[in-house]
């Protein structure tokens, strides 16, 4: 089978597409389940309003991240790689040293940003108390630009080891030292945000040691020879061109996807503050909860309501307008008024209620964004290995790897997908004790059925800048972010849906975009990829799965909830339960938790089993169905030993 090969520095040791893929994909997987032990415990100590603040603080930090260092790191490694099919060692190098400085320079201007504006930023996201997190995180900007150069280098060598290693580093100090530091400020009394900078000051730290490893690999094994440096490289001036020509159209393409995140984030938050405020009637969709207490807020705004001029509507504008007058009051060093003071405490409890709600849907994304970030394996080797068969001039070569990238994330996408959709209520409250289960589960398998959608479209978007066309998945984008912030803005301010709509515009944002992906590449690229091939097998596959893992919990519930029965009956029958019908109730729900697990070991069991059924029913239906081909496995490290152990 081919081989998409580059030159290795003086070993001559070649690196197979998939080869790459693979040591970033098991350097991903250390690194988010790392993560899983980082935030699914730092939800369970901060809450959900706690949460809250993180999210928001790390939204923004993913969208000047994104513009610093998103473009940059893939330019490089595609004008290295071409650089070395080509032999052009000067080349490779002045790339480098030209892209580290423009790093530099985009991260201080984002980290000047990040900290002197950070009250601002916070404001925007409709949560005050980001603005500690905002700060904590600045100096990491400068950090990551820097990273993603030294990545890009290594990449562009088809060498993805370093790289593995740094994110491993970093996601390891990020537990290490953000979890001590959100336990010990929690055990000492301090409130949610500031937790939240503590957590997020371990997010810093890791960047920085990993930033002092890639510089000791690349001080000490880095290819710093002149001696076989034939060519004369480029004009620094046109080889900033080139990064920029290349850099620009991802970089916006990237920071579609994080910008949206925050104006949906906004927008969001912003909307369920402004409901609650003027209909009261969403207040029974949120009753249920425990973390919310409507009592103190409709004090309040039946306080402020009294005091209003008369014919004045109690809305949100009215609010926003006399909260921004007290605090200009209170920054001048006087006492704010009576009707001032009185909207300044509903603020509060408004933004404390919805701090709850968006902390239980920032949980859900937590599990969401798992998948879509195992994709980054497959992206990040896209491009390079894609660009250097053309390069080449090896179309088929090209080909081959498009297809092989879509057919692989679809066999990772569509049970994840299905997984979360089927289980999404067992695995949050398995994962995130502290949150509502009844509000967290539905949310987290609505986005389940986003997840297929949109690691789909990452990958089809690496393919179509593979090829060149860097602008259209930038359109498409664009197309698709206005469909999400339009749906979102509408469905969350219903009051029957409220924040259970805000999963609805990721499936239709992505969803959209994975269209008219499929399209673009359907008629741009030569040799197109026969979707129905990529995509039948891994549904059906998929489909049954989810399917065993449904039936396999259910019957788990059916069997608690049966011995719960009859350990009430035989209770009954000992004459333990002398106070009627009403302590009958109260007992059998008491013995059904007991058996399906007050301390979450039934349900713990009856989820990992159903999980664990699942991934064995999905990969004898994988081999049986072949929906993984021989020219795949061919291309990755071992690959014909496994094709010819799983006869294909």
């Amino acid at each position: 089978m081919a081989r998409y090969d580059a030159p290795s520095r003086g070993s001559g040791k070649q690196n197979t597409f998939f080869g790459g893929a693979a040591i970033l994909a098991v350097g991903i997987l250390v690194v988010k389940l790392i993560g899983m032990f980082y935030k699914i415990p730092l939800v369970n100590i901060i809450g959900a309003q706690g949460n809250t603040d993180f999210t928001n603080a790390y939204n923004i930090y993913a969208v000047l991240l994104t513009i610093s260092t998103a473009g940059l790191p893939v330019a490089v490694s595609k004008l290295v790689s071409e650089a070395n099919a080509q032999g052009r060692r000067g080349q490779v190098r002045r790339t480098f040293q030209l892209a580290l400085g423009m790093f530099v320079i985009l991260g201080l201007v984002s980290f000047l940003v990040m900290y002197f504006k950070a009250d601002m930023l916070a404001e925007m996201m409709h949560d005050t108390k980001a603005a500690p997190g905002i700060r904590a995180l600045s100096p990491a900007v400068v950090c990551v630009g820097c990273l993603a150069a030294l990545r890009g280098y290594t990449q562009g060598h088809l060498n993805m080891t370093p790289t593995s290693i740094s994110q491993i580093i970093e996601a390891l100090c990020k537990l290490i030292i953000g979890l001590t530091l959100a336990w010990w400020l929690v055990k000492g009394g301090q409130p949610p945000e500031t937790a939240a900078a503590g957590a997020i000051t371990g997010v810093t730290v890791g960047t920085m040691v990993a930033l002092v490893y890639m510089v000791l690999n690349y001080a000490f094994k880095g290819d710093h020879s002149r001696q076989l440096e034939r060519d004369e490289p480029d004009a620094p001036g046109d080889i900033v061109r080139d990064i920029l020509r290349i850099a620009i159209p991802i970089t916006l393409s990237s920071s579609m996807v994080g910008i949206v995140t925050v104006i949906d984030s906004s927008l969001v938050q912003g909307q369920l503050q402004r409901v609650l405020l003027e209909d009261q009637a969403c207040w029974a969709l949120y009753s249920g909860f425990s973390f919310v207490d409507f009592a103190p807020l409709e004090q309040a705004v039946s306080a402020w309501k009294a005091l209003l001029p008369t014919g004045t509507q109690a809305t949100m504008a009215v609010l926003s307008q006399q909260v921004e007058a007290a605090q200009k009051a209170l920054a001048g060093g006087t006492a704010a008024g009576g009707l001032e003071s009185a909207a300044l405490e509903v603020y509060a409890l408004l933004e404390s209620v919805s701090r709850s709600l968006y902390g239980n849907y920032g949980a859900a994304l937590n599990i969401y964004n798992l998948p879509t970030s195992l994709m980054a394996a497959i992206t990040a080797s896209v491009i390079p290995a894609v660009s250097g068969a053309l390069a080449r001039r090896d179309r088929r070569g090209a080909s081959r790897v498009s297809a092989s990238a879509l057919r692989v994330t679809a066999l990772i996408a569509f049970p994840m997908g299905v997984g979360l959709f089927v289980m999404g209520r067992p695995i949050m409250q398995l994962l995130y004790p502290a949150l509502e289960k009844d509000l967290a589960g539905p949310l987290l398998s609505t986005l389940g059925l986003a997840t297929v959608f949109v690691c789909m479209m990452l990958v089809c978007n690496s393919v179509l800048q593979a090829y060149g066309f860097v602008n259209l998945p930038i359109l498409v984008m664009v197309v698709g972010g206005g469909v999400k912030i339009f749906t979102n803005y509408h469905v969350v301010a219903m009051p029957k849906v409220g924040i259970y709509g805000a999963p609805l515009g990721n499936i239709l944002c992505f969803g959209l975009c994975l269209g008219l992906d499929l399209v673009l590449i359907a008629r741009v690229i030569p040799r197109r990829p026969r979707y129905l091939d990529i995509f039948l097998k891994p549904f059906l596959a998929s489909a049954l799965m989810g399917g065993s893992a449904w039936a396999v919990y259910g019957l788990g519930s059916k069997i608690a909830l049966t011995l719960g029965k009859k350990s009430l009956e035989a209770a009954l029958a000992a004459g333990k339960d002398p106070g009627g019908l009403g302590a009958m109730l109260c007992a059998m729900d008491q013995t059904a938790k007991q058996v399906l697990g007050l301390s979450r070991t039934g349900n713990a069991l009856m989820t990992l089993g159903a999980i664990g059924i699942a991934v064995i029913v999905y990969g004898v239906l994988v081999v049986a169905l072949r929906a993984i081909s021989r020219d795949d496995l061919a291309l990755m490290p071992k690959g014909n030993k496994i094709a010819k152990l799983l006869r294909l």
